[in-house]
């Protein structure tokens, strides 16, 4: 068979779903991956994986419906040319256009994944209603025009449900991207106790609690080292670096920007950190549990699926920088807590978010062999 896979950000399709991709291919299918990034930059990276990669034309965090129309009318002409047996997408315009493209070609093997509903559709404001109201009607459309629908939380598929916009019964729960396991492995822990962030710079993953909270912890802890990995975004809560560079300046943080290998920072921490608002499920933290590592982040969809709070981390209040700061300092007191809630982690993602698990799930819902 031939299985579409549209994303509209290649990095995350190129780290988030290689593994899937790679598995509908050991099975003996093609896959086509597209993208919003040029060819020119990733065509030969997704080649080597025997997986043909096309730039998709989206723009992933815009709201002019002249750039939205492009993307669908590039997505069903794809459709029509490339005449896919399946379809598997996520993230919000790409969901949308491409359940609509597929409608409009006769594809009814349209499998979408709500990874997160993101700041539009849980924020506030009269801007943030409108565009909410828009994106209820446009997903309900999506789920209408899916097969099945997955979601990596029961908070997203609840609120789904609850707002009309889908039945329980053409919705799958998976667990997240899951984490290589053959990748990501339990390392020894650092000499002094550090604390790290991987994620997009905007203020929805709780980058601003946790830059307060290093700044706290390091006035009377100067040799806990606290570590930010990341790119800058064009997303409307994004981070400006003149916002980041006094933290640097003043010692607080030690900003590495983005990295294509998580795995020597994740080494280098004895608790990963993640304050963030919402989530599908954070695959940072998957990938900093399975390297055997504690782990501090949200009471909020997504987040709290990850960690049984004081058994492999804890879970602090959404914007709660206090009791941020209070957990941090908790585990800087008591480093052997870090060793013991790493283990636990590790063997949770073991039994639950091993990624073979997680693709095996995908591929059976979607009937590829």
């Amino acid at each position: 068979m031939k299985i579409a896979v549209l994303s509209s950000h290649t990095s995350s399709l190129f780290w988030f779903r290689m593994d899937m991709m790679k598995d509908i291919i050991k099975n003996g299918n093609e896959v086509i991956a597209l993208g919003s990034e040029p060819e020119t930059e990733w065509k030969e990276k997704f080649n080597e994986y025997n997986i043909q990669y096309k730039q998709l034309p989206v723009d992933r965090n815009g709201i002019n419906p002249l750039k939205d129309i492009k993307t669908l009318l590039y997505l069903y002409k794809f459709m029509k040319q490339e005449k896919p047996d399946k379809i598997f997408a996520y993230q919000a315009k790409t969901v949308v256009y491409g359940s609509v493209a597929a409608k409009f070609n006769g594809i009814s093997e349209f499998y979408p994944l709500i990874a997160g509903l993101g700041s539009i559709f849980r924020g506030a404001g009269l801007k943030n209603r409108l565009i909410k109201t828009i994106m209820k009607t446009e997903y309900w459309l999506a789920c209408k025009f899916s097969k099945k629908v997955f979601f990596q939380n029961h908070d997203d598929r609840d609120e789904f449900i609850n707002h009309g916009l889908i039945n329980m019964d053409k919705t799958a729960i998976i667990n997240g991207s899951g984490v290589n396991l053959k990748k990501f492995k339990p390392t020894p822990f650092p000499e002094k106790n550090a604390f790290l962030f991987i994620g997009r710079l905007i203020k929805d993953k709780g980058i601003l609690e946790y830059l307060e909270a290093c700044k706290k912890i390091k006035e009377h802890n100067q040799e806990v080292r606290c570590l930010l990995v990341g790119p800058y975004d064009s997303n409307p809560s994004a981070l400006k670096p003149e916002e980041l560079k006094p933290y640097i300046d003043k010692g607080i943080v030690e900003y590495f920007g983005e990295q294509n290998d998580v795995r020597p920072y994740i080494s280098q921490c004895s608790t990963f950190v993640l304050p963030s608002y919402h989530e599908g499920t954070p695959k940072t933290v998957l990938e900093a549990m399975a390297m055997g590592r504690s782990v501090i982040t949200s009471d909020a969809p997504g987040c709290r699926e990850t960690v049984r709070d004081g058994v492999n981390g804890y879970l602090v209040g959404v914007k709660d920088t206090q009791s941020l700061i209070n957990r941090m300092q908790d585990l800087v007191n008591n480093p052997e807590k870090c060793h013991s809630m790493g283990a636990v982690a590790a063997s949770i993602t073991k039994q639950k978010y091993d990624v073979e698990i997680v693709n095996k799930s995908i591929m059976e819902t979607m009937g590829i062999n």
